[in-house]
């Protein structure tokens, strides 16, 4: 039997080597002409940001780049981007970077056009007036923030993540160019890239999975299980990047049609707590969630889809942990027992 489902495309994908060079007609063409391109100062020396600008500016417009976006970022960084944005009246946005740079570009864009703070969002289609076209370019292949409408900015008084979401602030455009991942360190490239295979797993057996979501968690598992350990271990290797890139936006798609599961609800608070990067808590958390999943009987079947049985799975993941030199305990990311009832 097929569940019901009422899913909404969100926006133009393009998937292509060297698209990052289209961004300023793809921005043109939204209407644009005063461009916030918001990214972090981690990507200056790849110089993404610096050919989105040239790019920006070949098509005749104007851009002013907002470039204070921490990891995990919070309503202060939001609000000192809407500052900058009211400064140079913006009609535009463009967000370079990973899923903190999108999703601070998501929560400059609400505040902006809807005022309030990022509180008021908390939840889902909160936003009642129109909000500005926007366009995301993943430079890691992890979050699939591009895909989805949803912004996760941190909470600084409580450290939890606040998700906002509203069909509204999804980019209008996702640019998906292979060649801009080329430059992620292997750290990034690890530890998003487990994040993007947790989405794949989560989605697939979320109690909200649908057909559509179903399609893209499989699709999304197909381009990053044979994939991984590729980019792992030959970074260069481009066909693998553009596999792992277009996972992570299926799995991204999977999400904003189903959700996620109890694996991130756990690696929150070890972010919030411990300042655990995220996919390094994904990773740890992953096999165990699986194994724990794996109890239901129809979350059962459905791993089987991914491999023969839900331990093969887990070990499946356990296997990419190693490759990428990624910890596997709590105990080896120095978290205490003690404290496992404050996290749950």
């Amino acid at each position: 039997e097929v569940t019901p489902f009422d899913f909404q495309p969100l926006g133009r994908v393009i998937f292509e080597a060297g698209a990052l060079a289209r961004l300023g007609e793809v921005v043109r063409g939204l209407g644009g002409r005063r461009v916030l391109l918001v990214t972090d100062p981690g990507l200056e020396h790849a110089g993404h940001p610096r050919r989105a600008e040239a790019s920006i500016r070949a098509a005749g417009l104007e851009v002013f780049t907002f470039d204070g976006v921490k990891e995990n970022p919070t309503e202060r960084e939001v609000a000192a981007g809407v500052v900058f944005a009211k400064g140079h009246a913006i009609d535009a946005i463009v967000a370079v970077g990973g899923g903190s740079s999108m999703d601070c570009a998501k929560g400059i864009n609400f505040l902006l056009t809807n005022g309030g703070r990022m509180a008021d969002y908390k939840g889902f289609g909160k936003a009642t007036k129109p909000m500005l076209p926007s366009v995301g370019v993943p430079t890691t292949s992890g979050t699939g923030s591009e895909a989805q409408c949803y912004a996760l900015i941190t909470d600084e008084k409580t450290h939890l993540k606040m998700a906002c979401g509203d069909k509204k602030a999804a980019f209008r455009v996702a640019i998906l160019d292979p060649e801009v991942t080329l430059s992620q360190p292997r750290t990034v490239s690890a530890v998003t890239g487990i994040d993007a295979v947790a989405h794949a797993i989560e989605s697939l057996v979320c109690l909200k999975r649908n057909a559509f979501s179903q399609m893209c968690s499989l699709n999304a598992w197909r381009h990053l299980e044979p994939n991984f350990e590729r980019v792992m271990s030959n970074p260069e290797d481009r066909s693998a990047r553009g596999a792992m890139l277009l996972g992570a936006h299926f799995a991204g798609m999977a999400i904003e049609s189903a959700m996620l599961g109890v694996c991130h609800s756990c690696a929150n608070p070890l972010t919030a707590h411990y300042g655990i990067t995220h996919g390094v808590a994904i990773g740890v958390m992953l096999p165990h969630v699986i194994r724990f999943n794996a109890g239901d009987s129809a979350a059962n079947e459905l791993y089987s889809q991914f491999a023969p049985t839900a331990e093969a799975l887990a070990g499946r993941v356990l296997h990419m942990l190693a490759a990428a030199g990624l910890p596997i305990s709590l105990k080896e990311c120095a978290v205490s027992d003690t404290i496992l009832p404050l996290l749950a």
